[in-house]
């Protein structure tokens, strides 16, 4: 057995173990998993990409992937959890920290200290130069006001990575990020309720009311925000598409299963020509998926912005997860409707995979950017 099969079976029994058991009642509970963060954390889970030197598991793009597709087969909510603190926050501070900020941040976030991403806004979605928040500057320090929405992490986590404008002696100087702690001054997030699907994750509407932060806060350059936000997105995308192929063929293998043993007109509903239909077009997305996510590794050892590979395979992935949750509810008729199988909660939570980190219109229009050398937007 190979090192990444080794790492797929385990990663596959913590799951089978601690996840699957409980994830239906997290679904209708709303409920969050505090007390199953140190078994992430033992495991490298929550640093799995993370070099060693600070805590991490050191995993290469490889093993990254299987974490995702495991966590995302399993309750997409800890994929969510894992995937923004890995991808998006400890890739990023890799990035573009210092030293003292990457030793200060990442060992606690891989020891289950989460790292939140705080771009989205009540007004600024898609379009970030929408962006309200403002962090103005008085002598050392940065005085931030402002609102976030939708962040994974943001109210239960250690650290937020808030990104706003920067003024200097009332110029504004661009969009900035900061480091903040989520227990400073000012600083409150909400868990979001009412969700339709990633119930058990921490969803946050943040708000910053005269948050301070000392100068050594900016990640990056004043003013090199979005630098740092668009590699993270390409991070957080890889994330995402794993998770989304774990999920679909999640989705394939419970369908499977059930179509073998529920009988109708005289047998398995295995044998009906029509049930085969869906189950193989899932099976088509799951692979077609999959040789995706392979070539986005390869492109990814080679080229720390492949933009087009990304959003490529972040298109295709979750609308396949998407398609193939969909009929796995079908192929369950009835029960696919009730939470009596996991089909109805992979459906709910496939759903925003195609909407967060990019929605796949804004993908389709990456895409088309690159392919034509023309930009729609």
């Amino acid at each position: 057995m190979s090192e990444l099969d080794t790492l797929r079976s385990t990663i596959r029994d913590f799951c089978d173990r601690e996840i699957r058991p409980t994830a239906q009642q997290r679904d209708r509970d709303e409920s969050y998993p505090a007390e199953l963060i140190p078994g992430l954390a033992e495991l490298g889970i929550l640093g799995a990409a993370i070099p060693e030197e600070y805590g991490g598991a050191g995993l290469d793009d490889r093993g990254y992937r299987i974490v995702m597709e495991e966590l995302g087969a399993a309750d997409s909510s800890f994929r969510s959890m894992c995937s923004v603190n890995v991808g998006l926050f400890g890739k990023s501070l890799l990035r573009w920290g210092t030293e003292e900020q990457k030793q200060q941040w990442l060992p606690g976030a891989c020891r289950g200290e989460l790292g939140a991403f705080g771009l989205t806004e009540p007004e600024a979605g898609s379009n970030p130069s929408q962006m309200r928040s403002r962090a103005v500057r008085d002598g050392d320090d940065w005085v931030i006001d402002g609102s976030k929405i939708f962040i994974t992490n943001g109210s239960k986590g250690a650290v937020t990575m808030i990104f706003a404008r920067a003024i200097v002696d009332g110029d504004d100087r661009g969009i900035t990020c900061f480091l903040v702690p989520q227990d400073a001054d000012g600083y409150s997030g909400s868990q979001i309720h009412g969700k339709l699907g990633l119930r058990a994750g921490d969803t946050a509407e943040i708000s910053l009311e005269g948050v301070r932060v000392p100068g050594d806060a900016v990640l990056g350059d004043v003013g090199g925000g979005m630098k740092v936000a668009l590699s993270a997105l390409d991070n957080g995308r890889f994330s995402l598409a794993a998770g989304a192929v774990g999920l679909a063929r999640e989705a394939l293998e419970v369908s499977i299963r059930y179509a073998n043993e529920r009988e109708q007109f005289g047998g398995p509903i295995s044998g009906k020509q029509l049930v085969q239909e869906l189950l193989a077009a899932m099976h088509v997305d799951v692979q077609a998926a999959s040789a995706l996510l392979d070539r986005l590794v390869e492109v990814r050892a080679t080229n720390d912005r492949p933009t087009l590979e990304t959003s490529t395979a972040k298109l295709f992935c979750t609308e396949a997860s998407v398609r193939c949750a969909d009929r796995a509810v079908q192929v369950h008729g009835g029960y696919g409707y009730i939470d009596e199988y996991p089909v109805q909660r992979l459906l709910r939570d496939a759903r925003v995979t195609t909407l967060y980190e990019g929605t796949s219109q804004v993908q389709h229009l990456i895409i088309g950017r690159m392919i034509t050398g023309t930009s729609a937007f």
